[in-house]
This record gives structure tokens, sequence and C-alpha cells, in this order.
């Protein structure tokens, strides 16, 4: 079987096409600019240069529309008719506390979604709309919804449950719900075929790493914790995320700095984390590289990120009462030599040895521990995709879901 997998942003959309019976990624894309003038598509069948096409694209309907095109291409397609592709696996942000695991998209899981809005309005509209458009296209296509919040349903209430009026909770589902879970699950299952141990006899920290950051405990494959909270905000200081702060920061910028309703919101968001520390940028090889000519506070930038990062790492031992591995992932913990240095340093009373010629490594499969570690330390590049098409073959097949 093949299986389509789309993600949908506000203005964006990636995708690709797995063959389901191997596993193999067939093609992916990204189309941009929906709804704007420049609207583009960018293809990419597997072996061959990248295909970029500028086509007008109203809405997601269109951009749908322009992917079934290109998969179908004579020259750079994969599928001769959309026939051949079983299923379609969409990424949804935020299925609040609805959904424990993927499921077959129906009426009733999509007013479900519906319900979610108000938890993820920046999200799961544009998620929505790719639905609704896969269904006008491909009506007889079995629809499968991953959700980002599932993996992180398994945590006990003491984890997710915050220390406000409780009824909060209960009208508005003010909770902890994390995220990445797609990314958290797959590494966490790779590391135990890596170990060639069963994931039910294991203790691991994932560790995702990327403009956003969130890490999770991970007990006999189970999430009973992780970082972010009742929005992607909480949790390590991020690219442009300041992470966990006091609360009461926020009315005291509001009134010191006399702003609007919503702009304190934004700055936490959109101007904070490494970038506001460091005052040059969002991206960690621009940091390192303002580090390198002697700049003294994006040195310190990586040195919070690393701090908060280490912070969670302890945290979660002390959760589980031990580990047995931490796993690095995402584009920061992929390739960033130097920050899993910053993190794993003099930490050899908790076990953690990182190996320094090991970890000289960007964006590959490996163990980066010395052999005397007593935790392993992996480097797992993450593969949300994969992750998604295996949920959806899986469902439309009739088989559990882990």
């Amino acid at each position: 079987m093949k299986v389509l997998v789309i993600n949908c942003g506000s203005s964006s959309l990636k995708y690709q096409v797995l063959d389901m019976t191997t596993e193999a990624l067939l093609c992916k894309g990204l189309v941009e600019r929906i709804g704007m003038d420049g609207s583009v598509i960018t293809h990419e069948k597997i072996g061959q240069d990248k295909v970029k096409t500028e086509v007008p694209m109203k809405d997601h309907k269109d951009a749908i529309e322009q992917v079934l095109t290109a998969v179908q291409d004579a020259d750079h397609g994969v599928v001769k008719s959309m026939d051949e592709i079983g299923a379609v696996g969409h990424r949804v942000v935020h299925a609040g506390e609805k959904f424990a695991s993927s499921v077959l998209i129906t009426e009733e899981v999509i007013k479900a979604l519906e319900e979610c809005v108000d938890l993820a309005p920046l999200h799961n509209p544009p998620n929505l709309l790719g639905i609704a458009a896969c269904q006008q296209l491909m009506p007889n296509t079995p629809m499968v919804g991953v959700f980002d919040t599932a993996f992180h349903q398994t945590m006990p209430a003491e984890s997710y449950i915050y220390a406000i009026p409780y009824e909060y909770y209960q009208k508005h589902g003010i909770r902890r719900y994390g995220f990445h879970g797609t990314s958290h699950k797959y590494v966490a299952e790779r590391a135990a075929d890596i170990l060639n141990v069963d994931l039910e006899d294991l203790k691991l920290i994932t560790c995702h790493l990327g403009n956003g950051a969130s890490v999770s405990a991970i007990k006999r494959g189970k999430c009973i914790d992780t970082s972010m909270g009742f929005t992607p905000l909480e949790g390590l200081v991020m690219g442009t995320r300041s992470g966990d702060i006091d609360p009461a920061i926020v009315t005291f910028i509001r009134e010191k700095e006399n702003l609007p309703q919503g702009k304190a919101n934004e700055i936490l968001n959109k101007k904070s984390g490494v970038l506001g520390i460091s005052g040059v940028s969002s991206d960690f090889r621009d940091i390192e590289e303002a580090v390198a000519q002697g700049n003294e506070r994006a040195e310190l930038a990586l040195k919070v990120f690393a701090h908060k990062v280490r912070f969670y790492i302890g945290a979660y031992i002390a959760e589980m009462n031990g580990v047995d591995a931490i796993i690095f992932t995402a584009g920061v913990g992929e390739n960033d030599v130097t920050m899993r240095e910053l993190i794993c340093h003099n930490l050899g009373n908790l076990g953690i040895k990182l190996d320094p010629l090991k970890n000289k490594v960007r964006g590959k499969e490996t163990i980066i521990s010395t052999e005397d570690s007593k935790v392993k330390l992996l480097l797992i590049p993450t593969n949300e995709e994969l992750m998604i098409a295996r949920d959806t073959f899986n469902i439309v097949m009739g088989r559990p879901v882990k």
C-alpha cells in the first residue's frame, strides 16, 4: 500500500508518499504561500532533482489538487492514478483529551477536532482544511488523523494538572498536553530497536531539540511526563519561545511597557528564547558563529538552553528512578555537536558519558556514549512522516496501533 502523508499549516503544506511494503519514501514536497501571491509547489521524486512550479492556489483545496497532480505527473510522479494511494495520513496538532492514539477520520472525529480549535487556534483550523480538501478530492480513500498530543495522553494526572482552580480544567480543559508526540514516539521505538531491548523494558528520555524543543520521559513505552504544556510555550528555552518563566512576568511587562492586548504573548512566543537572549538569531548556527567572534550574549544563550535541557533530564531521571538511554533528535539535537557536548558535560555521576569522537557526527543514527557509560546516548534523526504513515497503514489494515 502507498500512503500519502499531509501536514497542513496556515499558508503551507508538506507532503510525502511512502510505499508501506518497504517503508520506502517515494517523493516529498512543500507547498508555500497558499492564498497569497506567488504560491509555489516544490516537488521531489526520490532520486531526481527538485521541480519548482509557481501556480495560483487560493486555498488548501487548490494546494491539495497541485499535490495530487505532482504525484501523478508522467515525468516526476510516483503513481499512475490516485487509485494507487491506499490511505491518507493527516498530521493534526491538537486532540485535547479526546484521542490517545491515531484514529480513522469520521464525521464524529472531525466534530471532536473542531471542538479542540480553541486549544490550537493557529494549527487545528488548517489541519481541518487539509482533511476537508482531501475528502472532497479523494472521497473513497480512507483518512487517518495522527495527533501531536496523543502520545502524551498516558501522563498521570500529577504530571498534567496545573495548580490553579480545578474548575478551569473541568470547564476549559486547561492542563498540560505536550507536543512533538509523533517525534518522541518514533525515536523511542527506534532506540529500542537499536539497543535490541523491548521498549517496555526501557526507561528513556527523548530530547526533541529544534527551533521548537521538548523533552519527554518514557517509561515502559509510555510517556509519563513532557516539558511542553497547555501550549508549546512551556518548558525548554527555544528558538524564539521563552519556555518556563514566572507567570507574574507577563503582567509586569504589560504594565511597565504599556503593551496592548496580546502583545506580551507575541513577545514570549516570537521574540524570546535564544533570539531574545542573544539578540543575534533564533538559528543556533548563527549564534555559535557569534560566539566564535566573542559575543558574550550569544554564549549566554547557548548556556541557558543547555542548562534547561539538563534540568529536565535530571528531573526525569528522578521521576523514573533512573534512565537507560537518552536520545537526541530534531535539527539541533541531530546536528549540533557543540550543544550535545554542553548538555552532557559533567554528568558522569549520573552514569552519562559522552564520547567526544563518536559525537562528531551530524544527522546519522548512532550511539555517541562511551563504552563504559551506564546510560546510552543515542543520536536518532526523527521521521514523523514515517510514523504517521505507519499508524495510517496499520489502522487501515485493521492492525493495532502501538
